[in-house]
């Protein structure tokens, strides 16, 4: 089932808030502005059961995958665990 992000789910996972943690000429910040994945979950949606559990939302995980990329964390987990690292 194509998972989707419903409002602000972020404080399912953190007790803060990004907003505040993330400086405004951070590069994360820069990414946001230009990166449009609206497009992803229409071309991805064929590709998805309509029963069972939600996935994880297709453009939040290419997003953190990206972040990955960018500060060369090598997986999952690990991006998961750093977010809260390296954002100052």
């Amino acid at each position: 089932m194509l998972g989707e992000r419903v409002g602000q789910q972020d404080r399912l996972f953190y007790e803060f808030d990004l907003d505040d943690r993330i400086p405004s000429d951070h590069l994360l910040r820069h990414l946001d502005a230009v990166l449009n994945l609206s497009w992803l979950r229409t071309k991805l949606a064929p590709f998805y059961s309509h029963t069972g559990r939600p996935s994880i939302d297709p453009e939040l995980m290419i997003r953190m995958l990206l972040v990955g990329y960018c500060y060369s964390i090598r997986w999952c987990q690990t991006n998961a665990n750093s977010s809260q690292f390296g954002v100052d």
